[in-house]
């Protein structure tokens, strides 16, 4: 067991959406993400995912727009499309619980 400094390891990689697996806990990974600018729309259509943006805000494209804030969480359920988006090109970090199942392979 050992601790993972999440600002250290934002910044062992530039690029932008293309999230990176930090850590298992039962079936869920934890994943650091860079976003920028508009990702896809996507579903999950068997999992239900948690967002955490940790840098600059975010918009999160569901349904009904929603503006994620720094230290902000938002739950997004399984079936959902959503489209995670950055106002005005900002790069903005966030952090992701996911299962494993959504198929994340990038590991830092």
């Amino acid at each position: 067991m050992k601790p993972i400094n999440l600002i250290e390891k934002q910044t062992l990689f530039i690029k932008t959406c293309h999230p990176h697996q930090n850590a298992i806990l039962d079936d869920m990974q934890v994943i650091l993400a860079k976003l920028q600018g508009e990702f896809v729309w996507h579903p999950h259509e068997h999992e239900d995912e948690l967002f955490q943006v940790s840098k600059l805000p975010c918009a999160c494209s569901l349904e009904i727009k929603r503006i994620v804030h720094q230290s902000e969480i938002i739950a997004v359920s399984k079936g959902v499309e959503n489209c995670p988006m950055t106002k005005s090109n900002e790069v903005v970090e966030g952090l992701l619980f996911e299962k494993s199942t959504t198929g994340y392979i990038r590991n830092i």
